[in-house]
């Protein structure tokens, strides 16, 4: 995989995408990123080579959200066709068919917060700040920050978005909000080791996990395990349960076609 424009760029190590954002100095989220961003997530969604993938940015920060000036000279009539498209972007990478992980290099804000919450998991740097100020320069956090209740709890939440106040990296990690959180030069060492055993897992077990995932979020508890009946014997459809067990029993590492 190659760079996708001058602003992202897609790389291929060993079966994880790592996806960069790649604006300087800040990374600031403008719509022809964003329709970058929903591409190459769609591109790899049909890539079944795709076991996994990393969001992160180029630089000392994530993203610092969306280019002010952009959003400060919007109309009515072009601010709904912009977050439809922001929403489509966040979207393809929460509904990817592969396991994805946000690697909060530095500071992450508004939209490029919704992106982090998309993902499965969280790693972050020590130096990290995160939050969605929105409501600071007189506009709701919408779409994907529907995501923050679920994850920090309600209160949490609220007092994040009415305030728009930052959250650190420490106590996201106290809150639930990242998996990890390294010293910034540790940060992608962090990151893999939380990636490895996912590719080392069958690849068509670890895909139909990540369906169910998706499945789990959006219905009720019977129909979800009625998803589980059947992604069992989808799993069990392929050679791979069967040399997974036999390796376990081998004491071997299992050889995935």
């Amino acid at each position: 995989m190659a760079p996708v424009d001058g602003s992202l760029r897609v790389e291929n190590r060993g079966g994880c995408a790592w996806v960069t954002l790649d604006r300087p100095p800040l990374n600031l989220l403008v719509p022809e990123l964003i329709r970058s961003l929903r591409d190459a997530f769609e591109g790899l969604a049909r890539n079944t080579r795709v076991r996994a993938a990393v969001v992160t940015g180029a630089g000392p920060v994530l993203t610092a959200g969306m280019q002010l000036e952009y959003l400060r000279d919007l109309t009515p009539a072009e601010a709904k066709p912009f977050i439809t498209l922001l929403h489509e972007a966040i979207r393809a990478v929460h509904e990817a068919p592969f396991p994805t992980v946000c690697m909060l290099n530095g500071h992450c804000f508004g939209a490029g917060f919704e992106l982090a919450m998309a993902c499965d998991m969280r790693t972050a740097s020590t130096e990290a700040r995160m939050g969605l100020p929105e409501i600071r320069v007189g506009i709701p956090s919408v779409i994907e920050a529907a995501l923050l209740p679920g994850l920090i709890g309600p209160a949490r939440a609220a007092e994040a978005l009415l305030t728009g106040e930052g959250i650190t990296a420490a106590r996201a990690l106290r809150w639930g909000l990242v998996n990890r959180v390294a010293p910034p030069h540790e940060l992608q060492a962090v990151t893999e080791a939380l990636v490895a055993p996912i590719l080392e897992c069958a690849p068509t077990a670890v895909r139909l996990q990540k369906e169910l995932i998706i499945r789990w979020r959006n219905t009720d508890q019977r129909t979800a395990i009625e998803y589980g009946i059947n992604a069992l014997a989808q799993a069990y459809a392929t050679g791979e349960p069967r040399e997974a067990m036999q390796a376990f029993l081998d004491k071997r590492r299992p050889r995935f076609e």
